[in-house]
């Protein structure tokens, strides 16, 4: 027997101790061969005055494995706490993030009994990265940070799992209608990377009725890839639309490691109650077995769990006029257990493979790099008064190599042409643009240095940029 492979286990918050009992009790009789260091994080870590949530021996634990089966956590309420989950996402380089929705009809309640479709999700990006400001008493910056080199990878990563895992469809979700540069550069780079994929059907969804559609008609979808804030919520969707919450596993994968968790919360109310369903982080733990190819292993269990849900065995979350018998956490992982070796009939069979690690693809990037010019800057300022009072203030403080082209707030041209009516914010735009063919940084420092000394209080200042003649800002509505 080959040696057996050391995985990290988080025994977690809430239900987390209890169900993760029951999925290690069935990866012990289904013979995974599998080490278990276990490690603490979580609501207890935190209450120690560790913010993050997760000591250093778990840190040298994961250093170690690589591979982490993490139960829910708990973060507690108030301010200071950084998420356990975006911590070890970030630190770890766990870019994707991926969620099977399967539809387990009639067994389980639903209105899709044809929805099987996997969701790629970018894991440290966007909204996500938490950077956030408060320049003045109103207004608050959140920025979307989108970048070409994680679009790839995740984009390139949705194609390669279709491709292993036989499907045939990848789907891309934007809002790229709206924020033409972030979304539309991760849209482009979709077709651009779709295109060497020929035997793979691609379309591209608005996320508004892309999420509409998942809701109405989930069995049109087969591998969706999209940005972090939009895979949350969509994930989310995806699984109450299959039938329930409760039954769906993730994995978060990356270059070097990877970490596999139900999609559920630590649902502390149920806590100690024996009324779990392990069926979710049982997910999770087959998503593991073949992560670190143990496909048999994981077949074994699938096909046991599909025939126990199959056999109307069911926890009380799932439990219908349908079911069998209502069972707790233990008798539910014991009906599992007792199930090894049968096939489900009505639920599709395991049919995992020992397959490449996506993540270790080559995902080198195939977009030429673009000539960058520096052609303006925006100038945020704090100012609560009339606007062409603001402009006669500083268009005549930009010197010979700016003039002042516009004034707008919360995206709306202001100045000219105010058309009154719009609520405004203490907060102006006032967007420069250079005079001649060249502008440096020089020239900007010097319109800041004249700003300040007529007391202008400038808040924030984004450069504006052409790339290969295009522009890299947006214009103001109405500029």
């Amino acid at each position: 027997m080959t040696e057996a492979t050391p995985i990290t286990v988080a025994f977690g918050d809430g239900i987390g101790p209890e169900i993760m009992e029951a999925v290690l009790n069935i990866l012990k009789e289904a013979k995974a061969n599998i080490a278990v260091e276990t490690i603490e994080v979580g609501e207890k870590q935190y209450k120690t005055g560790n913010s993050t949530g997760i000591p250093a021996t778990a840190w040298e634990s994961l250093r170690r494995t690589k591979v982490m089966l993490k139960a829910p956590i708990t973060t507690p309420q108030g301010g200071g706490y950084k998420s356990l989950n975006v911590t070890m996402r970030k630190t770890l380089g766990l870019y994707a993030n991926v969620r099977p929705c399967i539809s387990y009809y009639p067994f389980v309640s639903t209105h899709h009994p044809k929805m099987d479709l996997v969701i790629v999700r970018e894991n440290e990006e966007d909204l996500y990265a938490g950077i956030e400001y408060q320049q003045t008493h109103d207004a608050v910056h959140s920025i979307k940070l989108i970048t070409r080199s994680g679009s790839e990878r995740i984009i390139r990563y949705a194609f390669e799992y279709a491709v292993q895992n036989g499907r045939s469809k990848v789907t891309c979700m934007s809002k790229d209608n709206i924020m033409k540069l972030a979304d539309g550069m991760f849209h482009k780079i979709f077709d651009q990377i779709g295109a060497e994929y020929p035997q793979i059907v691609k379309d591209h969804y608005i996320v508004d009725i892309g999420t509409a559609r998942i809701a109405s008609a989930p069995e049109k979808f087969d591998v969706i890839v999209t940005e972090n804030l939009y895979g949350d919520i969509i994930s989310d969707v995806a699984a109450d639309v299959s039938g329930s919450v409760g039954l769906a596993g993730s994995s978060n994968i990356g270059t070097n490691f990877a970490m596999f968790e139900a999609i559920h919360g630590s649902a502390p109310d149920i806590a100690g109650k024996d009324i779990a369903n392990p069926s979710g982080l049982l997910q999770a733990a087959i998503m593991l077995l073949v992560h670190i190819g143990q496909a048999d292993t994981a077949n074994l269990i699938h096909n046991a769990w599909g025939y126990t849900l199959e056999s109307g065995v069911h926890t009380v979350d799932i439990y219908n006029k349908g079911s069998k018998a209502k069972v707790g956490t233990a008798d539910f992982a014991k009906a599992v257990i007792a199930n090894l070796g049968q096939k489900p009939g009505t639920i599709k069979a395991g049919s995992y493979k020992n397959l490449e690690a996506v993540a270790n693809k080559d995902v080198a990037s195939t977009v030429k790099p673009l000539e960058r010019t520096l052609v303006g800057v925006d100038v945020f300022v704090h100012y609560q008064d009339d606007t062409d009072k603001l402009a006669s203030l500083v268009k005549n403080l930009a010197g010979e190599k700016l003039v002042l082209q516009t004034i707008s707030s919360k995206g709306l041209k202001v100045w000219p042409d105010y058309v009154a009516g719009m609520n405004l914010t203490d907060q102006f735009n006032c967007r420069f643009k250079k005079t001649g063919d060249t502008l440096t940084h020089a020239d900007i420092a010097a319109l800041l240095t004249q700003l300040a000394a007529h007391q202008i209080d400038f808040v924030k200042t984004e450069q504006l940029y052409e790339f290969d003649g295009k522009l890299g800002y947006t214009l103001g509505q109405g500029e």
